[in-house]
């Protein structure tokens, strides 16, 4: 039923319906009684689920920054992803869903390239990210069609016009850093206080040596990222059945992370001198905002520089530990491409095959 009131004389009616229309519709009339008659009809219509041209609001006119708002609400987005879901809504706020053409999808890529100067893997994601959110909005009739699925393969390489443009050609670079002989003793040794470099590098402060030397043997025993280990909590780790259980981790799968034999002999003499706490490690405090894990990344990376450096271990960066962890399982076991990917929670076997970079002397005493 229309609600009706009185302004300057004249009579608004007003006619809500939030089934068909996405918002109310205001009429004002001289007359009372022609609005009433008008209004009648217009429900008439509508109680039969009909709703007359005119007041059809084409979803092509909704905004991206909305269409986001709404796909991040319906459907579980990974902490990366929403990342990236923040900087399309900053930098493409106001643009019209019908104005996301083939053409416009070329420019945007051409703009990541020749005005933000990303590197083709950066470009990928931003366009990935878009891509299925796009592709949500297909599902609920918001638009008609994904531009983003017809680009080209090699969208992302740097032509002779991007880089002149930009100034400067960028490439992927695949990192393939592993530990090397004697890094691993000597992180260890700076940890507990005993390793003296041969530079005269200021030694880093560690608050918590056991808490870190557990830390650095969870990454390269368990292939575990970063934050899924500062975010655990002592009753996600089953000693009995020798497995970490994660249900939050960056792509938003949840997976059970086996516990190597030395790994299992760490976390015991750890858990067994840790006083009682509802995570394992002292550097988070539960919690869970965009903002807080930032800073705590942030801060545990920078840390694991400052080791790292006065360890003598040039160019390593802890997510590398991730890579020698996952080299290790492919070393130490038979197990298969996608028996690995469920330890180590990759979707996609193509991404796990750039952390099975095995060392060329592992290889060849396989051979006969």
């Amino acid at each position: 039923m229309a609600s009706i009131r009185i302004r300057n004389g004249k009579y608004q009616f007003i006619v809500k319906n939030k089934k068909l229309l996405p918002k109310p519709l205001h009429f004002t009339f001289d007359d009372k009684a022609d609005g009433e008659a008008y209004v009648a009809d217009l429900e008439a219509c509508l109680a039969k689920g009909i709703v007359p041209k005119q007041f059809l609001v084409s979803k092509e006119s909704v905004k991206l920054h909305e269409l986001i708002d709404n796909y991040v609400k319906a459907v579980h987005v990974t902490y990366d992803n929403r990342l990236l879901l923040d900087i399309h809504k900053k930098r493409l706020a106001n643009i019209e869903l019908e104005k996301i053409t083939y053409k416009w999808t070329e420019s945007w890529v051409k703009d990541m390239k020749q005005t933000y100067k990303l590197a083709p893997s950066t470009i990928k994601k931003h366009v990935g990210s878009l891509a299925r959110c796009l592709d949500w909005g297909i599902r609920h009739d918001y638009i008609q069609n994904n531009p983003l699925r017809l680009l080209q393969r090699g969208y992302a390489t740097y032509t002779d016009d991007d880089i002149k443009k930009a100034g400067i050609k960028r490439i992927d670079i695949e990192r393939d850093r592993r530990l090397e002989l004697g890094e691993e003793d000597k992180i260890i040794s700076v940890i507990s206080g005993q390793y003296q470099p041969v530079n005269k590098r200021k030694k880093p402060v560690i608050t918590h040596p056991e808490a870190y030397l557990t830390f650095f043997y969870l990454a390269i025993e368990s292939a575990m990222r970063m934050r899924e280990m500062y975010t655990l909590e002592f009753a996600q780790i089953d000693f009995a059945k020798r497995t970490i259980f994660l249900d939050k981790t960056k792509n938003g799968d949840k997976r059970q992370v086996p516990i190597s034999g030395p790994l299992q002999t760490i976390l015991k003499e750890y858990f067994f001198n840790k006083p009682e706490s509802k995570y394992v490690f002292p550097w988070f405090d539960g919690k869970y905002t965009k903002e807080a894990l930032k800073k705590t990344t942030a801060n545990i990376s920078k840390q694991w520089d400052k080791i790292f450096k006065y360890a003598e271990c040039e160019d390593l960066r802890f997510h590398d530990l991730r890579h020698e962890a996952t080299s290790r399982i492919y070393e130490r076991t038979n197990l298969t491409d996608l028996e690995v990917a469920k330890i180590t929670g990759h979707r996609n076997l193509k991404t796990l095959q750039r952390y099975a970079n095995l060392r060329g002397s592992n290889l060849a005493e396989r051979l006969w």
